[in-house]
């Protein structure tokens, strides 16, 4: 994925993806989107199963009508997306690669069908209860799917993972959610540092 545009600063930061079914269309609705408003951050590619994410950010008005292009253009072609008007910072880090290690005393998880899913339940989460996000992870290596880990104290992730999972109004967007106390410090330290089985098992060989 490229970005196209360096990000300047906004009063209103602002977040949408767009999954799409079909690569070519999602090409041509990423171009439209780009065309239609001057937004911030465009990053776009390819991810399992064959699918073509659009990730775009900026100003609230200006993602707004970027991502009603992209949803116009895409047609059937739009599996799911996501509006996010006011972003919590931690999610655009999480997106980004970045992570929590530190262990808690409750590990939480929402496990969705689609990306724009797992990204809506971890800014709802993240708002809405005291806790940390250990990684969002979208699409390659899950068949399409994302899931959310929340780190904090009991009470926090519980109410962090129904809160995520509750605006998943959709039936079939989430997939499953658990709320895990005192995970084991194994446990910790495999989530914690990645959750694709290749990389654990590679470091280790």
């Amino acid at each position: 994925m490229t970005t196209m545009r360096t990000p300047r600063s906004s009063i209103e930061p602002a977040l949408a993806l767009v999954d799409f079914s079909s690569v070519a269309v999602g090409i041509e609705a990423a171009d439209a989107m780009a065309k239609r408003a001057e937004i911030d951050i465009l990053k776009a590619g390819t991810v399992q199963p064959g699918r073509y994410l659009v990730l775009i950010g900026g100003t609230v008005a200006e993602v707004q009508e970027s991502l009603a292009a992209g949803r116009e253009v895409g047609g059937e072609a739009v599996i799911d997306h996501v509006f996010l008007p006011h972003v919590h910072p931690e999610v655009v880090d999480a997106i980004g690669g970045g992570r929590v290690p530190d262990a808690s005393d409750a590990l939480g998880v929402v496990e969705t069908s689609t990306v724009a899913a797992a990204i809506h339940a971890a800014d709802a989460g993240i708002k809405g209860a005291d806790v940390r996000l250990v990684e969002v992870r979208l699409a390659d290596g899950l068949g399409g799917k994302g899931i959310v880990l929340y780190s904090g104290r009991v009470a926090d992730v519980e109410a962090a993972v129904e809160i995520g999972a509750g605006v998943l109004v959709r039936p079939g967007l989430l997939v499953r959610k658990v709320v895990i106390p005192q995970l084991h410090r194994d446990m910790w330290e495999n989530v914690s540092d990645a959750t694709r089985f290749s990389g654990r098992v590679l470091e280790r060989l």
